[in-house]
């Protein structure tokens, strides 16, 4: 049984003993430079930074991101189901099948919802 974890322990060690050699040779070989307010100022290719606040964006932004990560994850549950649904379609076609039509259809409700509050209209 301990036999099983020795590939694990193996890749663990290498892993420790590859980060802890890169930051000894970081360390031991890593040149220390002088310091300077221009040196530890950040750098945004060759701008100087604007320490503004940043704008601010509109709560349509976030609801279309959020409807579409929504929308998204259910199409991607959708690609399981088709491949369950063409192997058991014999023995349980008919309840398989209406459980995705019922699916499709609280998805279809949530569309036309969001489409009637004018979430996806942008030019409101």
């Amino acid at each position: 049984m301990l036999q099983d974890y020795l590939p694990i322990l193996l890749h663990v060690m290498v892993a420790v003993g590859f980060a802890t050699v890169t930051l000894g040779l970081n360390i031991f070989l890593g040149r220390v430079g002088r310091r300077s307010s221009n040196k530890d100022a950040p750098y945004e290719c060759g701008v100087i930074p604007n320490l503004d606040p940043q704008p601010r964006f509109s709560v349509k932004f976030y609801l279309v991101a959020m409807l579409f990560i929504l929308f998204d994850i259910e199409i991607v549950f959708m690609y399981p189901w088709a491949v369950a649904f063409t192997q058991t379609i014999a023995t349980h076609g008919q309840l398989i099948l209406g459980s995705m039509l019922l699916f499709v259809v609280v998805l279809l409700f949530g569309y036309i919802y969001a489409i009637k509050k004018g979430a996806l209209d942008w030019s409101r």
